[in-house]
């Protein structure tokens, strides 16, 4: 396994694994045409080229000898409602479903939180899905603590995350 930072040539793998891994792990009971048409709108491979083109954004990759199996999402300038988080969240953190507990999600999350100590943020910040219990756990046993809470709103669904900022003490 290597991380490295993403080139552009990587907007269509991003995007994929992207599409795998949220659908994979919010649509759990059937795809509504409310879900597939967010999905299909927003992990394109052309919206990825634009995230990797943005000098507010970085995407480190984890890649083994086949191709792209993670990826974290910094995004700088992103203020929280917390009064200690910097100004960086921790936007996606994903690894394929079949190479999740290979610790590939904590080698980028170490990468991700690494590179936001070198850019000056020491308490980075990320909001996840509160029914995503894995998540959650992993994120608070690294570092995360809970800071408060937020919403994923897509059309007329809320859908209630919590808010973790990076806390190294």
């Amino acid at each position: 396994m290597q991380i490295r930072q993403a080139k552009n040539s990587d907007a269509a793998a991003i995007a994929v694994l992207s599409t795998e891994v949220w659908i994979n792990t919010y649509l759990r009971n059937g795809i509504n045409e409310t879900f597939a048409n967010y999905a299909l709108k927003e992990f394109t491979k052309e919206k990825f080229e634009m995230v990797l083109m943005s000098t507010n954004e970085t995407i480190l990759v984890s890649e083994n000898s086949n191709g792209i199996d993670g990826f974290i999402r910094l995004s700088a300038d992103k203020t929280c409602t917390s009064i200690s988080a910097s100004p960086c969240e921790i936007t996606t953190l994903y690894v394929q479903p079949r190479h999740q507990s290979k610790h590939v999600g904590l080698h980028l999350l170490k990468a991700g939180i690494e590179h936001c100590l070198e850019q000056g943020h020491a308490q980075p910040w990320l909001a996840v899905n509160t029914e995503n219990e894995r998540a959650v756990k992993f994120y608070l046993r690294n570092g995360f603590i809970k800071d408060g809470q937020t919403y994923f709103e897509i059309e007329d669904g809320k859908y209630l995350n919590e808010i973790l900022v990076f806390s190294p003490h």
